[in-house]
């Protein structure tokens, strides 16, 4: 038997906690204004076409959904502690959205200032999401199914694990630092230091811009995958790499094959690395060094 729901209706809901602990609830073109925590430990919510004007509107909630929504800039730390939450088609200005969360579907949203964002939650899906002035977005972030993301924010996904992506634009310096079990495919990645500290790092059919990329990596493996303005890749890394195109200069790679067209200069030192460990598959190399130029 179908639960009955407690209908609000173009209300203005103001105060703290003005619809505190409230179950089995459907509110439809309301505003919440000035109030801490209105929708605080709610339970079965459905929203639909709700502006959210102050902090804190959903708090230890379970079960929502959330459609044609908007939180507004005052609106920040929006959703914390929460689980089994779906936003859809939602504009959302404020910063430090979504904490602690588990079992979140984010789709068709757009984060106008996604400054300390999907910190910490798990099981996360995200279709269709754009996130701008977004640092460190999904820091410690598991289990997420991204696809269609375009984000411009340096530091994201640091310490994620296990998480998919798919035709994504990410202009993002710092990606993926010490990260596990990532893999992308079909995707565009702008942004220097690409990787590092990571295990299990795989980009598949990826055009990649980076300088310093792809280092210090535990696993990385790239497949067909293209490289653009790239420099000094691969620098202590266990890599498996099949390449299109030219890297303007490979250093000091661990272990592995790098297979690639044209290499701009190879860098390898024998007294910091085995070089019989790395299989260097190129067509045309145009510089060997022994050294970097800051130490000759």
């Amino acid at each position: 038997m179908t639960q009955q729901r407690e209908l609000f209706k173009q209300g203005s809901f103001a105060g703290e906690r003005a619809l505190y602990g409230k179950k089995h609830i459907r509110v439809e073109d309301s505003v919440f204004c000035d109030g801490e925590s209105p929708l605080k430990e709610c339970r079965d919510v459905e929203l639909s076409y709700c502006l959210f004007r102050w902090k804190y509107p959903l708090w230890y909630c379970d079960g929502v959904v959330a459609e044609n929504c908007t939180w507004f800039e005052m609106a920040r730390a929006g959703v914390w502690y929460s689980k089994n939450l779906t936003v859809r088609n939602a504009g959302i200005e404020a910063p430090k959205n979504f904490r602690r969360c588990e079992g979140l579907t984010l789709e068709n949203v757009t984060f106008h200032n996604a400054q300390e964002t999907l910190w910490h939650c798990k099981n996360v899906t995200l279709k269709n999401v754009t996130a701008a002035n977004g640092p460190y977005f999904a820091m410690n972030s598991s289990d997420m199914d991204i696809t269609g993301l375009s984000l411009d924010g340096n530091y994201s996904f640091d310490g994620a694990e296990n998480v998919t992506i798919r035709n994504t634009r990410l202009l993002t310096k710092d990606a993926f630092w010490n990260s596990r079990n990532v893999t992308v495919y079909d995707s565009f990645i702008s942004g220097e230091y690409l990787g590092w500290n990571s295990e299990n790092l795989t980009l598949v059919n990826c055009t990649i811009e980076s300088l310093q990329g792809m280092c210090y990596i535990g696993g990385l493996k790239m497949v067909n995958c293209k490289l653009i303005n790239t420099t000094l890749a691969f620098e202590y890394s266990d890599v498996e790499a099949e390449l299109t195109g030219k890297a303007e200069s490979v250093f000091n790679p661990r272990s592995g094959s790098i297979k690639i067209d044209t290499i701009g200069e190879l860098i390898l030192e024998k007294d910091k690395i085995d070089i019989s460990k790395t299989e260097i598959k190129c067509d045309k190399i145009l510089k060997i060094s022994d050294k970097p130029e800051w130490i000759k």
